[in-house]
């Protein structure tokens, strides 16, 4: 079997810009993955075309020996764009191997080690018919007020969700750090109280603050039993992680902006998070992520994967869970069968807060090609936050 093709095809989906990646070969099987450097999805079809010129006329069963060219060959490490357009190849890769032997890619990465994986979700997500809808008013006012943030989580933990996330506030563009932990820390408190120990607390901080105000506000939430705080401090100063992690016992979360496993390196060989936020589509697909898995396996860290995507990226972190056996709940801001399902058919479903297993040979998704020349790709950006001095702050 030998490579005919590789394609970048992306689409614009509701609420995210998606970068598919088809690979194609000689015997009819196309295999389908995503880039995660979703917004700069002009930069992926470039690096595609530069890789597409060695890649047609390879093997694509060899999946680690295509890795290490992809990543090695242009002589500068693979950074986050090249990590991405790699993480699209890996998967589709994947995908044909397992179509080509008639198993999930889960078999392939060691076998099924759980029965379903449990997921955290948008607070406006249905777990059930009977589930009614979150009040708007509810979620609109989460933002500003501890009561109306408690409101929401009581009305979540009814709807039969067991984690409550939330974020630091911003007001449009606006975004002062310290403001906004004083107002988390107050929501936090107002929600344990409501939902008590029926729910677990979740805070992306997004890495929009300094380590003083991450100290403060872990050790602010210390006793409410947080689930874990996720991105405090920005991800290129792991110094920060170590001096966050002496302050603090509030388990800690990074990794989602980490494009490579030497990125991942310092943060699990000196214990400075308890859950990797493995991003498939951008730390190098699912050759790279099973060895970040296992390395955090040894240092008794969980997985937590990153998935802001859509079906591609929720079906090969599924694929993963399911294969390794630290990890985590799964992200999955946009449910199966509800974004564009007009283009990606899967093979697995959300039930409740669980994916269900697919069993079809592949990843499980499929993507129509013609349907998606119906979605194509928009330019966006994400907010560009400053503090009120005008200074610049991470989105």
């Amino acid at each position: 079997m030998k490579i005919t093709n590789v394609e970048c095809i992306p689409v614009q989906a509701p609420g995210r810009t998606l970068v598919p990646i088809l690979v194609e070969t000689d015997e009819g099987i196309t295999g389908v993955g995503e880039a995660g450097l979703q917004r700069r999805w002009q930069a992926i079809e470039g690096a595609v075309r530069h890789l597409r010129r060695w890649l047609i006329g390879q093997d694509p069963l060899r999946t680690e020996h295509l890795w290490q060219r992809m990543f090695r060959g242009g002589f500068y490490p693979g950074d986050r764009l090249i990590g991405s357009t790699i993480a699209g190849i890996d998967i589709a890769l994947w995908d044909i191997k397992g179509q080509a032997l008639g198993v999930p890619v889960y078999q392939l990465l060691g076998g099924r080690c759980r029965d379903y994986v449990e997921c955290f979700l948008p607070p406006h997500y249905l777990p059930s018919p009977e589930a009614r809808p979150v009040d708007e008013a509810s979620r609109a006012a989460a933002g500003d007020d501890p009561e109306a943030a408690a409101e929401l989580a009581r009305q979540m933990l009814a709807n039969g969700h067991r984690f409550f996330r939330t974020g630091p506030r911003a007001e449009e563009d606006l975004m002062e750090p310290h403001e906004a932990v004083r107002l988390m820390a107050r929501q936090l408190r107002a929600v344990r109280e409501a939902v008590g120990s029926k729910m677990e607390l979740m805070v992306d901080c997004h890495t929009r603050l300094d380590p003083p105000e991450a100290v403060w506000f872990c050790r602010e939430v210390e006793p409410l039993d947080m689930y874990l705080v996720e991105d405090p401090i920005r991800a290129e100063h792991l110094a920060g992680y170590r001096h966050i992690r002496q302050h603090t016992s509030v388990p800690l979360a990074a990794g989602e902006q980490w494009a490579n496993k030497w990125e991942f390196r310092q943060a699990i060989e000196e214990d400075l998070v308890d859950y990797v936020r493995i991003d498939v589509c951008i730390a190098g697909g699912l050759t790279e992520a099973k060895k970040i898995a296992g390395w955090a396996e040894t240092h008794y860290i969980k997985l937590l994967l990153h998935n802001p995507l859509g079906p591609i990226c929720t079906a090969a972190c599924l694929q993963l869970d399911l294969a390794c056996n630290n990890a985590g709940p799964q992200e999955v801001g946009f449910p199966p069968a509800t974004m564009l399902p007009d283009v990606f058919e899967c093979a697995f479903t959300l039930q409740g807060t669980h994916l269900t297993i697919p069993t079809t040979p592949g990843i499980g998704v499929k993507l129509n090609r013609e349907a998606a020349k119906a979605h194509p790709a928009d330019m966006t950006e994400p907010p560009h936050y400053h503090r009120r001095d005008g200074a610049y702050t991470n989105y």
